[in-house]
């Protein structure tokens, strides 16, 4: 209820936002988890088959953000983001509907780049619409994508039991819905001209080096939020020999995310630079993987996965606040367009790594993808806490202050 009444505080706009991020992660874990086993099983593709067709997808997401980003400058975020869910209804539509490899790869990519729209373009449009409440209005983003990350496999799971031209057929109905919704709610905003080209741009972005250097930093992040798909329900299901234990580290979070997310993000805003907490949440996140390194059994994996969520819940409402802060505001879609190329590249070159500790730990050496998941956070923490001391990170906002003396002081 309290996350229902912070959420009324903020413009329409944000609003419809919060719940679109709902929307679309219930409608992408609805339907991606269980992708690979119908090519496989229901399809009879071979193995490589399925991997060209899942990297592809990835493959249209990560190396188009700086895409959608910059649409979302150019041409507004509003008509990016409606322009990103109508692909990704047409894209699960034809996963549902289509069995040839052209149509396969043609689904692929579609719910690809709809991704690359969509995303550097909300966090855009969001970080504009929330004034001097980015870091809460993040935080309530952190938790409705939590939320439908944990609604969308368990009915995935239930409709598969029909069949999986009808959950896919569901996701693509969820985006249709959001679609409509964006086009008939969401507040048009005029896009202010940067100034340059799209070039020009994305030169001033990356000649950006403490942006550059930050986005680096976030490699840990990016990492260690993905073994919640990986690492940890792995390491839940081997503690008990029950493939639904995966689940429990998603009920986990999900639990923790509603109940502590704005009070933590609340408390740490008031209390020191956004800087000094992003690199106490990246360390927190390392710390969670130490837990099963040495101690056999679930409740370590669960105390990990918990400890994994408080870190992430300190951290990334203060990166995404932090961002747009690197540059003029006309750039804000392109400034999270490369974020999101940058550390994506960098993390998935972390989650090979972790991967190679994975198959190598199996010969004995059951701790070491464990430690390397902490190494990870570790070393984006040190990164972040590098940069915080040169003074390379922009200047936090002040703390909320009352409405008379914020008039007070422009006068």
């Amino acid at each position: 209820m309290k996350t229902w009444r912070e959420m009324k505080r903020f413009p329409l706009a944000v609003r419809l936002l919060l719940v679109n991020q709902l929307g679309v992660n219930t409608g992408f874990y609805l339907l991606i988890p269980y992708l690979a086993t119908h090519l496989t099983e229901n399809l009879g593709l071979s193995a490589a088959v399925v991997g060209i067709v899942l990297g592809v997808r990835n493959l249209s997401q990560q190396g188009l953000f700086i895409i959608g980003g910059s649409a979302s400058d150019r041409l507004g975020a509003r008509g990016v983001i409606i322009a990103g869910c109508a692909l990704r209804t047409l894209g699960f539509a034809l996963f549902a509907l289509g069995d040839g490899l052209a149509v396969l790869l043609a689904a692929s990519v579609l719910s690809g780049v709809a991704g690359a729209l969509f995303n550097p373009a909300v966090r855009a449009y969001l970080s504009q619409e929330a004034g001097e409440n980015k870091a809460e209005a993040f935080a309530l983003f952190n938790v409705f994508a939590t939320t439908g990350a944990l609604i969308g496999p368990l009915l995935g799971s239930a409709l598969l039991l029909v069949g999986f031209r009808t959950s896919a057929l569901t996701a693509a109905a969820v985006f249709a819905v959001l679609t409509v919704a964006q086009a008939l709610v969401l507040p048009a905003r005029k896009a202010e001209p940067s100034g340059s080209g799209v070039l020009g741009d994305w030169r001033e972005v990356l000649g950006n080096r403490a942006f550059l250097a930050f986005a680096l930093a976030m490699v840990g992040m990016f990492t260690l939020e993905n073994q919640l798909y990986l690492l940890l329900p792995d390491g839940a299901r081997e503690a008990t020999g029950w493939d639904g234990a995966a689940g429990i580290v998603f009920l986990v979070g999900t639990v923790a995310n509603l109940t502590l997310q704005l009070r933590i993000t609340r408390s740490l805003k008031a209390r020191g630079s956004r800087g000094r907490w992003i690199a106490l949440g990246l360390t927190v996140m390392g710390l969670a993987f130490l837990p099963s390194a040495f101690l056999p059994g679930v409740v370590p994996v669960l105390a990990g996965a918990l400890l994994l969520y408080i870190g992430v819940m300190v951290a990334q409402p203060f990166v995404m606040e932090l961002i747009p802060g690197f540059g003029r505001p006309e750039l804000t879609g392109t400034y999270f367009g490369i974020f999101y190329v940058v550390s994506g590249v960098a993390a998935a070159l972390g989650n090979t790594a972790v991967g190679w500790a994975m198959d190598t730990g199996e010969q004995g050496a059951a701790w070491l993808p464990w430690v390397c998941c902490a190494l990870f956070g570790l070393a984006s923490a040190l990164g972040v806490a590098w940069l915080h001391r040169l003074g390379a990170l922009p200047a936090s906002p002040a703390p909320d202050a009352p409405a008379a003396v914020r008039e007070r002081s422009k006068a």
